[in-house]
């Protein structure tokens, strides 16, 4: 059904029923979006999501039955880049399909003119869209995590709320923004600071939002 849908709608679409056909299909061809059901046969989507990030930057979209806030936020902590709850109207996943699409090709546009920036020996490259840190090695980052991340490196010692994050990145579209914007930057976190437990990047102002503690430079 998904798939007549999406192809009825002008999109090229196919379906998997299991990790194992997914990886068959993603063999034979590149795809711009993965739809990716949490309920499947075998490899559930929580464990295919985690796979997929840590090797590549491709948009995932999970749809879950699952209705309580940790199975959604679970989803965007392994990595998804949005999720849909089931039962849930055609119009609405088509919306969010686009609304992911638009945003990959904009960043990717966007990017394309701008240098890489530096922050405590970091370094963040918005037209190759990598993150390396101060070793040099590559860290794996999803799209709305990229896009968190180099918001505030735009944005240095600058308070920023949860709704200008949102309306900066787009991150989190599906859910409450609180709870999605904590979730992507929770995620930001464990990849760049040395000390969970006390922040030293990413601050959380009371009451405010989020503040990026770092001084931020051009590359040379």
């Amino acid at each position: 059904m998904l798939v007549d849908l999406l192809r009825t709608n002008g999109f090229s679409a196919f379906s998997a029923g299991s990790g194992v056909e997914m990886d068959a299909l993603m063999k034979q061809s590149d795809f711009d979006l993965l739809l990716l059901d949490v309920m499947l046969p075998g490899e559930d989507g929580f464990s295919i999501c985690l796979r997929l990030r840590g090797a590549g930057k491709m948009p995932i979209l999970m749809l879950t039955a699952q209705r309580e806030d940790i199975d959604r936020i679970l989803g965007l902590e392994l990595g998804a880049d949005d999720y849909v709850t089931k039962p849930f109207n055609s119009r609405e996943l088509l919306a969010r399909v686009r609304s992911i699409l638009r945003r990959a090709a904009y960043t990717e546009e966007r990017d394309d003119a701008l240098g890489p920036l530096t922050f405590a020996e970091w370094r963040i490259d918005p037209k190759s869209r990598e993150l390396h840190d101060p070793e040099g090695a590559q860290v794996s980052m999803t799209t709305a995590e990229f896009d968190l991340l180099l918001a505030f490196c735009r944005n240095p010692n600058k308070i920023l709320t949860r709704e200008q994050l949102l309306s900066m990145t787009h991150a989190g579209s599906a859910g409450p923004v609180e709870r999605s914007i904590d979730a992507h930057i929770s995620r930001v976190r464990q990849k760049i600071e040395p000390n969970l437990k006390d922040p030293t990047f990413i601050k959380t102002v009371r009451l405010g939002g989020y503040l990026f503690a770092s001084k931020v430079e051009h590359a040379a």
